[in-house]
């Protein structure tokens, strides 16, 4: 965690970044005119409403009001604190910071502990693997077929059957237990005190992209039951955001432009070990719409393989539309009956995979068959029901093109005719979209008059015109204390003979709401050059206008409470002001 940061330093690293480069790291962006565009990543959407700006370096959702500059946007994304986000960034940009100081847990900030607690533990379950405590799970994996060097790689680990190994092993690092606890590694007991969450279990450690620890996954290694324990929700772990092992398979993925996912953790691993390396893990989760996005950043084709039995056919079908929505590619390859991709690579070879994965069928074609096998066709009703279940998928494709292909492909394949199919295409009303969790909850609006947001956009596109306004408007001519507080920055600025650049301001006023304001009012409309004079003559005779009325009101309420007290000297300076103020009028 880095110490005390002035503020010419964060503005260096502010001036080397391109926040779209830094943005798209996370989603694709599409290019809209001067700005790009895509959609939201806080909230779920249909219609692309976050806009960036890579003019401004900020960026805008217009549909929950997330908004800021490449700090904010990482804070929000990746839950992490601003001094994260400095380091991060300045790594990035080569930007040397000061020198880190030791920090007091107390003082460090959560995400900054939990991270450095996860490393800990990794490291070890990792350690107790390689002891010679460790040669029953050593010999466990030996059986599953997975060698030292993966175990290594994948840094696997093992957790003693103790019911305070761990606890016991950072109490001497001095960490706090409700860190831990936090972290989703140790368990409260109901009559005080705590115990390890994982014992006696082979240890999966679950990286980010980044390669950062964010939880832990785990296995027994005998008939006990429950099988599979995870490490729960947490302020850096949050299901269904991230998958197993993309951060080994990223460039591998990007080579061969296309990713393989499977269901479980051995089932990633033993497939990497052959050389399957473009290959991550869902965990046995349902796909989100942020694992599609995620994928997206480094491809946009997709081969799902799952077990060849009746779940494996029902997670398919379930849950591959995401994909579509996403305007994916994405096809299944189905394992035979008996067998998931750990076990068969085992007994055939990881080549019979390959080519399982090179005959994969469109999602389309494979849904259609599963259907066919499950419905009968020469029943009407048959037809009826395979035509309900696949609909609604093929609805989802925003190319027609394809629409029209899969309509005549399914009119021919079930012998109903076209028209039939629009005609129950056209009756199918739009799902709720897939809940994810990554999401924000919709601001409220700022309730800003348009005028004062178009001064204060004119004022960030063109330095000139902040002096020449500072001439004739004064910060409480703004009627909003938050554009009041703005501008009054922007003056002070300008008096110090600096630059107030949109990103370089939000920083520098550090507040939620006046940081909405600052993207709601860049983003507004373009404004012709010839027309700004204009424009920015009439929006100051408004707020002019409008101050005036708004000191008359108030002079009048407080000649009121004179006349009511019988105060004739504070009456009569009032109704001099007053008079004073009709003639400005």
């Amino acid at each position: 965690m880095v110490g005390f940061i002035d503020d010419n330093i964060i503005n260096e690293i502010l001036g080397r970044i391109n926040i779209v480069d830094v943005i798209s790291d996370y989603i694709p962006l599409k290019r809209a005119g001067r700005n790009f565009k895509t959609n939201c990543p806080f909230h779920h959407e249909k219609t692309a409403s976050f806009m960036v700006s890579q003019e401004k370096q900020i960026y805008h959702c217009f549909g929950c009001g997330a908004g800021g500059n490449a700090f904010n946007f990482l804070m929000q994304y990746e839950r992490m604190g601003f001094p994260e986000a400095v380091e991060l960034l300045a790594k990035k940009t080569g930007v040397v910071l000061p020198e880190k100081r030791k920090v007091d847990p107390k003082i460090a900030g959560t995400v900054t502990q939990l991270y450095k607690i996860n490393e800990l533990t990794s490291q070890f379950y990792a350690d107790y693997l390689h002891s010679p405590s460790g040669q029953r799970a050593r010999d466990y994996l030996i059986k599953r077929g997975i060698k030292q060097e993966t175990a290594k790689l994948f840094k696997l680990g093992f957790a003693p059957d103790k019911w305070d190994a761990l606890i016991g092993h950072l109490r001497d690092k001095l960490i706090n237990f409700s860190l831990l606890e936090k972290a989703g590694l140790i368990l409260p007991k109901e009559g005080g005190g705590y115990y390890d969450r994982f014992r006696n279990r082979i240890v999966f450690p679950i990286y980010d992209v980044k390669s950062m620890i964010l939880g832990f996954g785990a296995r027994v290694i005998d008939d006990s039951l429950p099988k599979y324990i995870n490490s729960p929700e947490t302020p850096i772990y949050v299901k269904g955001r991230n998958l197993y092992g993309l951060n080994l398979a990223k460039e591998s993925v990007k080579e061969n432009d296309f990713i393989v996912i499977v269901e479980g953790n051995l089932d990633c691993i033993v497939p990497h070990q052959q050389g399957l390396h473009n290959i991550a893990a869902s965990l046995g989760t349902a796909l989100t719409t942020e694992q599609a996005r995620l994928i997206k950043r480094y491809t946009h084709n997709v081969v799902m393989v799952y077990d060849g039995d009746v779940a494996g056919e029902s997670a398919a079908l379930r849950s591959l539309d995401i994909f579509i929505e996403e305007e994916m590619n994405v096809k299944v390859a189905a394992l035979p009956e008996g067998f998931d991709p750990d076990l068969f690579v085992r007994k055939n070879g990881i080549e019979s995979l390959k080519n399982i994965i090179g005959e994969a069928e469109n999602l389309f074609d494979y849904k259609l068959r599963i259907l066919r096998q499950r419905h009968n066709l020469n029943e009407p009703q048959g037809k009826a029901e395979i035509v309900s279940e696949i609909l609604p998928m093929i609805k989802k494709f925003k190319n027609k093109i394809l629409i029209g292909e899969y309509i005549k492909k399914l009119s021919q394949q079930i012998e109903v005719l076209e028209q039939y199919l629009y005609d129950e295409l056209g009756k199918i009303k739009e799902e709720k979209p897939y809940a994810y969790e990554n999401t924000t909850i919709k601001k409220e609006s700022l309730n800003i008059h348009p005028t004062e947001k178009l001064l204060i956009k004119l004022m960030l596109e063109e330095t000139d015109l902040i002096s020449q306004i500072k001439m004739r408007l004064e910060p409480a001519d703004f009627h909003d204390e938050r554009t009041a507080k703005v501008v009054s920055t922007m003056f002070d600025l300008i008096t110090q003979g600096q630059d107030p650049k949109t990103n370089l301001l939000i920083n520098y006023l550090g507040d939620e709401n006046i940081s909405q304001l600052i993207c709601e009012s860049s983003f507004l409309p373009e404004v012709s050059s010839q027309d700004k004079e204009k424009i920015v003559d009439d929006c100051i005779q408004r707020l002019k206008k409008k101050s005036l009325e708004l000191k008359k009101h108030r002079l009048e309420e407080e000649i009121k409470r004179a006349e009511r007290s019988g105060d004739e000297e504070g009456l009569n300076r009032l109704k001099h002001e007053i008079n004073y103020l009709i003639k400005q009028r």
